[in-house]
């Protein structure tokens, strides 16, 4: 098959699984305790896109409905989609740039500099809020920046950044983080179940405010990932044969990590800690496509929201009337997920 055909191939694949997610914001909208129907909810959907408003009529639609819709159910799925696809890009990147294949968004540390950061602000009990992000999302944000500032410093060696050692330092960093974490829950008990309940990942307080910041973080930085894609295909040769290429690998090196941090730092902010979404989904995507991070970066984009949609509404709706927490969810799945990777990588190894 020649690269027009594969191109097209790609291209009506992609256009389907847009369609598929489409489908699925319609569906994941649709259930909840409240009883509407798909055929409802996909005219409210509609109804809210200022060029496609004019095609249905939301006549006697019940205005709770419109609502729950609108309101709860919409941004909730939106936010959804979008942490899926930057954690899911963000762990594409990492494991091409640190040639790790259990990389991801925070191997670096990340999810424990939110974490940290979150749990401080909470303690802190303030009630300021900013564009639609309380003091929590921005310490959470600042924290997953800073630990992502700490790992680039420590994994430099000899003045070039060493992506052992800035995975080592992410490890290490990591570990003092969370026992920082645990000094600050035994001293503070009183906020142990909020802090500990926010570790786990929610997108329960989703809001279009968050919508709206995400929607520009995270396109702008898979962008930024996307256009540097070829030059990752170009690092799978190795470090030494890509400068002969002319990459400027350390350049590209500190792109990848602070780029994908941003996205990270982002998510975190508004989710909490939803961890294996950047491990699980570009390894079926690379399974299934190949190698190329030309394909892999768009499609893990898709295939990342498809999966956090779909695990926070069966989060949602499980076990009603309690709501479980999506990073359990993600966890119970993508701990297995990760396993399996393990062992397949040391057969390669043995």
């Amino acid at each position: 098959m020649g690269y027009t055909e594969k191109k097209a191939k790609y291209r009506a694949a992609f256009l389907f699984m847009l369609v598929l997610l489409a489908i699925e914001v319609v569906v994941c909208v649709t259930l909840g305790a409240a009883e509407i129907s798909f055929g409802e909810s996909h005219r409210i959907i509609i109804s809210k896109i200022p060029i496609l408003k004019n095609l249905v009529s939301i006549d006697g639609i019940d205005k709770s409905h419109i609502t729950i819709i609108t309101r709860l159910r919409l941004p909730r799925v939106i936010v959804g989609g979008l942490v899926g696809a930057g954690l899911s890009v963000t762990g594409t990147a990492f494991q091409g740039i640190f040639k790790n294949p259990l990389a991801d968004p925070y191997t670096i540390g990340a999810s424990s500099g939110g974490a940290l950061g979150a749990a401080i602000a909470i303690i802190l009990k303030s009630k300021i809020g900013f564009g639609g992000f309380s003091i929590v999302s921005i310490f959470a944000f600042v924290g997953s920046l800073l630990a992502t500032l700490a790992v680039y410093m420590l994994g430099r060696v000899g003045g070039k950044v060493s992506t052992t050692a800035v995975i080592l330092s992410g490890v290490a960093l990591n570990a003092l983080l969370s026992s920082l974490m645990s000094i600050i829950l035994l001293f503070n008990k009183d906020e142990m179940s909020q802090i500990v309940y926010w570790t786990m990942g929610s997108l329960s307080a989703s809001n279009y405010s968050q919508v709206a910041i995400l929607l520009f973080g995270v396109i702008v930085g898979i962008s930024i990932l996307y256009i540097y894609s070829r030059d990752l295909n170009i690092m799978l040769l190795g470090e030494e044969s890509a400068k002969v290429l002319g990459i400027n690998t350390e350049k590209l090196k500190i792109i990848i990590l602070f780029t994908g941090s941003f996205i990270t730092g982002i998510c975190v902010s508004v989710s909490g800690i939803i961890g294996f979404v950047g491990i699980v989904i570009p390894h079926i995507i690379r399974i299934i496509a190949g190698p190329d991070n030309r394909i892999i970066i768009p499609f893990a984009s898709l295939g990342g929201a498809m999966f956090l949609i779909a695990a926070d509404t069966v989060a949602r709706i499980l076990i009603p009337p309690v709501e479980i927490p999506v990073g359990i969810l993600t966890s119970a799945i993508g701990g297995p997920f990760f396993i399996y990777i393990l062992l397949k990588n040391k057969k390669k190894m043995a």
